[in-house]
């Protein structure tokens, strides 16, 4: 059967009722809802005749992955997407959890972070499996818990044994291939001075004047070890929060004082190839002018991480890799013009589990989704025209990767 007969027997009324579906669960990331909506996968996979079961994950959570068997002697293809969701926030004009859709867009909370790219590859799977179609290589399907707790749910998978020669991670890109994205690394600094009443200011150390200054430098921060400038476009330094008055109680009942104590909260984006000690120490670097310029100044970082939660690491793959260029050829099947291919923001700057494969067991693969321009925002939606090209890309990457058995 030839890729346009393939193409042309995706059913976009399934399609759409299958993601409307995916979006009813309130799969709240650490809720009831997100192990609701992974036995409903499971069931669906098992209805569709793939290899399925629900994965333990600590905390009582759970994978559902599926696995269709090759007939052999092609390359695996794994599929990866997590079913939790952020909670809805104000603002709101339809339904979170309606599946509702107009002639455009398809809305809901988790649509686009990333009910849609998760649907996708399950619909593109069941097209060629209802066209009988017979692949040499497996394709797994792995539907994830956690990734909003630094990926538990993908690195459990990886724990347990799934693998394959490359992935597809459907995280929202706007169809673009991304073929490279930061690691995230939280902090806390600490800035202790000393106090005078303001009629002695000089004699202080003022920690709130070092603070104002210590924001946009860290903003504008890029950090060293990088390897092209390519990869410096994934180097972001942020500030998000402040707070400073007198004692590490952080007192606000007496303003005639000099701060001498403030504490900031923040982020940093980093590169392959750069790691947590550098850019920490890079940090460090920053603190140790600021110690200069504020004599008495006393700069603490802390670097921030959780027991049992991931660091989200970065990640990339090389844009001539095999897994890169079926997804290039695809999409510009279905669309007639090259797919964007590289480094892109914003999606460059998120988290995603695509490192987790990537660090852990040196798998190449690529993050290319539907949905991003209304990500995570009131009315959270996804074109309706992108979602249906991209089930199509999946397809035709599925059989270029995987090969059709004789």
């Amino acid at each position: 059967m030839m890729s346009d007969e393939l193409l042309a027997r995706v059913d976009d009324d399934f399609c759409l009722d299958f993601l409307a579906r995916m979006v009813r669960h309130k799969s709240y990331s650490e809720s009831h809802g997100e192990l609701e909506l992974a036995r409903w996968m499971d069931a669906r996979m098992r209805e569709l005749g793939l290899e399925s079961a629900l994965q333990d994950v600590p905390g009582g959570r759970a994978n559902a992955i599926g696995r269709l068997p090759g007939a052999g002697g092609g390359k695996s293809l794994l599929f990866n997407g997590h079913l939790d969701t952020n909670p809805v926030t104000e603002g709101w004009t339809v339904d979170p959890w309606g599946g509702v859709f107009d002639e455009r867009f398809i809305y809901g909370i988790g649509v686009s972070n990333m009910k849609a790219g998760d649907a996708a590859y399950f619909c593109a799977l069941k097209t060629l499996i209802d066209a009988g179609v017979r692949l040499k290589g497996d394709v797994i399907l792995t539907y994830v818990v956690g990734e909003l707790q630094g990926g538990i749910g993908t690195v459990a998978a990886i724990e347990q044994g799934i693998a394959a020669d490359c992935f597809i991670n459907s995280e929202p890109t706007d169809l673009q291939a991304l073929t490279m994205h930061a690691g995230s690394l939280i902090w806390t600094i600490e800035l202790t001075g000393k106090t005078r009443h303001l009629s002695k200011r000089g004699e202080a150390v003022d920690a709130l004047a070092a603070a104002t200054e210590l924001v946009p430098l860290i903003n504008a921060a890029t950090f060293s070890g990088v390897k092209s400038e390519e990869h410096r476009k994934v180097n972001l330094g942020h500030v998000g929060v402040v707070h400073a008055a007198l004692g590490r109680e952080l007192y606000e009942w007496r303003p005639p004082q000099v701060a001498d104590f403030a504490r900031l909260r923040g982020s940093c984006r980093y590169a392959p190839g750069q790691t947590e000690e550098s850019v920490l120490a890079d940090l460090r670097e920053i603190l140790d002018g600021l110690e200069t310029r504020h004599p008495g100044l006393e700069a603490t970082l802390i670097p921030e991480r959780q027991e049992g939660k991931p660091t989200m690491a970065p990640f990339e793959v090389d844009p001539a890799a095999a897994i890169v260029q079926a997804v290039n050829a695809a999409y510009e099947k279905v669309r007639g013009e090259p797919q964007p291919t590289g480094v892109f923001a914003p999606p460059a700057y998120f988290g995603t589990d695509a490192a987790h494969f990537y660090q852990r067991l040196g798998m190449q693969g690529v993050v290319c989704g539907p949905g991003g321009k209304y990500n995570t925002m009131p009315d959270e939606r996804v074109e309706i025209r992108d979602y249906l090209d991209m089930v199509r890309i999946y397809l035709l990457a599925i059989l270029t990767v995987c090969e059709v058995a004789d």
